[in-house]
Parts: C-alpha cells; sequence; structure tokens
C-alpha cells in the first residue's frame, strides 16, 4: 500500500540533522541550565544561543524571543497577559482564527468582562480592513487586534503590513498568530512592527512541544506562569532543553534553504491544483487556497461534488488508501463538529459537500499526488 502524508499543515516530518542535534543535547548536554556548575552553564550557552540565531534571522532583539510549549500556549500567554498587565478592554479578532485565540478571546469575554468585536470577513474569508478601522475608531477604550498571518485551513494570507499600519495608527497592540507562517515566509520585525507573534517548531520539520513567543520590548507584559526565573523571569519552568535545540536547528534548516524548497512545494501547489481541476470536473477550492499569490503554498482546501452521505466514508477511505490529510485542522479532527472556519464563508448547501485539506513539504513528491487524486477520482466515480 501506498503511504502518502499529506497533512503537513498539522504536523511535519521531523529534519534528520533536527533529530541529530536533539540526540546530542540528550545526551551530552543534560545539565539544568538553571545550575550554575559547568554541566548547567554549557546548557544555559546553547539556550541563550538558540535565542540569539531566532533573533537574528527575524531582526528582533534576543531578550524578545521566549521559548513556550507551542503556539497554543503562546496565543494564550499573549491574549491573557494583555489584558491583565497592558489594560486591554476590547479585543478585535475574526470568527476564522485558530481555537488557540478564539477560545482564549470568549474566554476573556465571559471571565474579565472584555469587548469582544469580531471583524467581518469577504465572501473569501479575508478581513475586511475598512471594517477593522471602523472597530479600532470605537470608543477611547485600548485595544488588541489578533489577526492570524496565514489561515491554518484555507491558507489565506493577511494584509499584515497594512494591518499592522492600522493599528499603530489608533494605538492599538496588535498579535498575529504566526504558526503558519514562521519558517515558511521570512520575517523582519522592525520591517513590519507587530507586538506579538507566535510560532511553533513542529510546522517547519521540528519537535513537538516548543515554539516562541515575540514579545517586543517594553511591552509591559508579565509573566504568565510563575516559579523560577527561567526565560528572564518570562515563563518560569526548567527549559525544555532539548526541544529547544531542535527548534533552532529546525529555523536554521528552514531559513537557509527557504528559497529551494519554497520553490520546490510551490511547484508541487501548483500541480496539485492543475491536475485535479482536470480530472475531478466540479471540484472546487475554499477561500484563496488555489491562489498562489493570495494564499500560502504550502496547502489547499479543496470541495468535492459528493453527496454528504457518501462523502461521510471518504476519509475512512483515504485512509485505508494510505492517504493522510485533514477535514479541517488537526486540533479539531477528533470532533464531530465541522469546521468553523468554512461555516463563516460558504454557504449551507456547499457546507454539505466534503472539504480537504492537503498540505505539503519538501519530503513530498509529484507521484504521491498524482495517486492522491487518483484515489479520489475512482472514489467519486463509484
Amino acid at each position: 500500500m501506498e503511504k502518502v502524508y499529506l497533512d503537513n499543515a498539522a504536523t511535519t516530518q521531523v529534519r534528520s540533522s533536527v533529530i541529530h542535534k536533539m540526540q546530542e543535547a540528550l545526551t551530552q548536554f543534560y545539565g539544568n541550565p538553571s545550575s550554575t556548575h559547568s554541566f548547567g552553564r554549557s546548557a544555559k550557552t546553547i539556550v541563550e544561543s538558540a535565542r540569539k540565531t531566532i533573533a537574528k534571522y527575524m531582526k528582533a532583539h534576543p531578550s524578545e524571543i521566549i521559548f513556550t510549549s507551542g503556539g497554543t500556549e503562546a496565543d494564550n500567554m499573549i491574549l491573557r497577559s494583555a489584558v491583565r498587565d497592558l489594560g486591554v478592554k476590547t479585543l478585535i479578532t475574526t470568527k476564522i482564527e485558530h481555537h488557540a485565540v478564539l477560545h482564549t478571546a470568549q474566554d476573556l469575554e465571559e471571565q474579565e468582562g472584555i469587548s469582544l468585536r469580531f471583524v467581518h470577513l469577504d465572501e473569501w474569508g479575508n478581513p475586511i480592513l475598512s471594517h477593522l478601522e471602523e472597530l479600532l475608531k470605537e470608543g477611547d477604550s485600548l485595544k488588541l487586534v489578533s489577526l492570524m498571518h496565514v489561515n491554518n485551513e484555507i491558507g489565506n494570507k493577511i494584509a499584515i503590513a497594512e494591518i499592522c499600519k492600522l493599528c499603530k495608527d489608533y494605538g492599538a497592540f496588535f498579535h498575529s498568530d504566526t504558526v503558519q507562517s514562521i519558517g515558511h515566509y521570512p520575517w523582519d520585525v522592525k520591517e513590519i512592527p507587530v507586538d506579538f507573534l507566535t510560532a511553533a517548531a513542529h510546522k517547519f520539520h521540528g519537535p513537538k512541544g516548543t515554539g516562541f513567543a515575540f514579545i517586543r520590548k517594553n511591552s509591559g507584559l508579565r509573566q504568565l506562569i510563575s516559579g523560577g526565573a527561567q526565560e528572564r523571569g518570562f515563563r518560569a519552568g526548567t527549559e525544555s532543553f532539548h526541544n529547544i535545540v531542535g527548534l533552532e536547528e529546525a529555523f536554521i534548516s528552514a531559513y537557509d534553504n527557504l528559497e529551494k524548497e519554497q520553490a520546490y512545494v510551490t511547484g508541487l501547489k501548483k500541480y496539485f491544483v492543475e491536475n485535479i481541476r482536470k480530472e475531478i470536473p466540479g471540484v472546487q477550492f475554499n477561500g484563496h487556497s488555489a491562489d498562489l499569490e493570495k494564499s500560502t503554498y504550502t496547502l489547499v482546501n479543496v470541495r468535492l461534488p459528493l453527496d454528504s452521505q457518501k462523502a461521510m466514508l471518504l476519509l475512512f477511505h483515504l485512509d485505508i488508501k494510505g492517504i493522510a490529510c485533514s477535514k479541517g485542522s488537526a486540533c479539531q479532527s477528533g470532533s464531530d463538529m465541522g469546521s468553523h472556519v468554512l461555516s463563516e464563508i460558504l454557504p449551507n448547501e456547499e457546507l454539505k459537500k466534503p472539504s480537504l485539506r492537503f498540505s505539503f513539504s519538501k519530503y513530498n513528491t509529484e507521484k504521491e499526488l498524482d495517486y492522491t487524486i487518483q484515489v479520489l477520482k475512482e472514489f467519486i466515480a463509484n
């Protein structure tokens, strides 16, 4: 049986160089980075080197990089701390954010009494900037805008530079969940002066369970997790040393190979879009996912011409055929609920049709895409 992994937006295969670095960290540098003896000092030096590496690539200051367990923790840390420490009273976001942002925002509305406002979306799932400006003009409360750079289900890229300028013009803080774009696009926090952003290593061929938050210097945010003085007192708890080592290696490899790998994966997406259109008449694409300019090159979200009863067997059939993809984000795939993203942009009749997210990486091939399209074609025909 063929084995085809097309769920890279959920998690990616770990690079061999990352595994090697992590093994070295676990066997040779096992001291606690907080210890003052030589074992601890060696580990601490490596952690700080990783922090400097990430900061250098992003044009940030090392003190602005805080290691976390991943994107969800980082999103929670920033949103909750902004309300508690900065006096944010209004949180502006959209209804198609990752649940790490959306559910946290809803919790803050319920628990802290903040005003939660949602930016209207156009038919493709893009935030309407004129409406965002209206929301920024409302009242005199301190506002935080939280909009993800690349949507994890439909791949749309927001106009992040314009949004950042709008936030600055109206004195609002700006946070962006960049989990689907860090490691896939270059970042310069001087050129695009976001206040906060988040990243997860396992989205760019690093280990699961580690990531970082960018928190601009002198923002006023304080720690969410109390205890020791790790992460400059911002996040208590012994650092996940081997994971941070893996994160650094994955980050370096992603950016040192960015041009070559981006071109290759873009080619795969283009090939997939062209061939699924040719082989499966009636296929449609959700959001801007088929547009190579307006969406990320790493994923496509397709809507297939199937009735709802037959659609129930589709993911099971693909799995039997060795094909891994997703009906939405992996964070909700165990739920019977449909995609909250597609529910916001598709009419009810279209929601009944099965939508699948296929996401690509450097490890995929055109042969795998041919096989996947053929399996889909046969399933629809029978």
